[in-house]
């Protein structure tokens, strides 16, 4: 087994979490904040957009069962990188789309694959790729967010329509 890491962000951290975790080859997912230029922020002060943190996801992949490529396969397909801070109702900095490489080679595929992307989306892509720095775990009640409170209304509202379509497209296969 290789584990590697790959932190995303893609807009409310609970919907990424949420979708990576039901996925093959990854062993965990980590709610935190990235991206920013406070040490150990909270989620109130990410909130307000004043730390530049981003909501992120911290993926750890096997690389005997799936590539990095295919993770940013799924982070492109579910959330859109063609909007600027905004992700459905969510707005802020906090929710913009990035990728925050931990390797030349995570930035080498990840700006290879930009191109294939926007054809998809039929717009250009604003999402970040941005060298890793530091990672922050969420509070703990932010972890397995969406297990924990499937009747919460997000979850209802946000979460579980976004799961149903990737479970669609790459679970049911």
């Amino acid at each position: 087994m290789s584990i590697k890491l790959a932190t995303l962000a893609g807009g409310c951290f609970w919907c990424l979490e949420a979708i990576f975790e039901e996925l093959d080859g990854v062993i965990k997912v980590v709610p935190g904040y990235s991206g920013g230029n406070v040490d150990n922020p909270c989620y109130e002060e990410v909130c307000t957009g004043k730390t530049n943190h981003a909501e992120v996801v911290q993926i750890f992949y096997d690389t005997d069962n799936i590539s990095f490529k295919d993770i940013l396969e799924i982070f492109f397909d579910v959330h859109n990188p063609t909007t600027l801070n905004i992700q459905g109702a969510d707005v802020g900095t906090q929710y913009r789309s990035a990728i925050f490489y931990h390797s030349p080679k995570q930035k080498e595929i990840a700006e290879d694959l930009i191109p294939e992307v926007k054809k998809i989306w039929g717009k250009d892509l604003l999402t970040e790729i941005t060298p890793f720095e530091k990672f922050f775990p969420a509070e703990e009640y932010h972890h397995n967010y969406f297990h924990n409170h499937p009747e919460q209304a997000y979850c209802n509202a946000v979460i579980s329509p976004k799961l149903l379509k990737f479970r669609k497209k790459y679970k049911d296969n």
